[in-house]
């Protein structure tokens, strides 16, 4: 079965789930910020997205609008990457509100969804976004020491998800 994975991530957790995703399903990998012209010859279509302060890119939402019909008629599996899914009760997609809000917002309905804790990478942030997702961090009870990088994934849940997919 052939597999397309395709991706936005801002700091590069996002790229590095889905390359661990392709490494299981034996997947084709993209950037969704790449112009990929032909979605119909792969069988089933994975799309991984980050949020970054609230919200995912707006690419993701044109990519989703312009192929709504085909994503329709194929297997397909999304999964979202956020900070607040780090916590217990935020870590489904049920739970989510990101990933909530999103399948609400759009019409395609992937046949599975996920969501996965993303990574706080503090050193390699710019001085405005250090600052700001500091403040979010000491908001929510996260990870304040900016010298800190702190990968939250948990890579058995990726493991697992990864055969789900294959069930497909």
């Amino acid at each position: 079965m052939k597999t397309l994975i395709l991706y936005s991530s801002h700091d590069g957790q996002t790229k590095k789930i889905a390359l661990f995703l392709a490494e299981k399903l034996s997947a084709e990998v993209c950037s969704i910020d790449e112009n990929f012209s032909d979605l119909t010859e792969f069988d089933r279509i994975i799309i991984g997205a980050s949020i970054r302060y609230g919200h995912f890119n707006k690419l993701l939402y044109k990519f989703i609008e312009k192929n709504t019909a085909l994503l329709n008629h194929k297997q397909t599996a999304f999964f979202g990457v956020n900070l607040t899914a780090r916590k217990a009760n935020k870590n489904t997609p049920e739970t989510n509100a990101y990933i909530r809000k999103f399948l609400q917002r759009i019409d395609w309905k992937p046949t599975l969804v996920a969501v996965f804790a993303g990574a706080l990478l503090y050193p390699r942030y710019g001085f405005f976004d250090r600052m700001m997702i500091r403040f979010i961090m000491k908001i929510t009870g996260g990870e304040t020491d900016i010298s800190k990088e702190v990968e939250y994934t948990d890579w058995q849940k990726v493991a697992a998800f990864a055969e789900q997919i294959r069930q497909l």
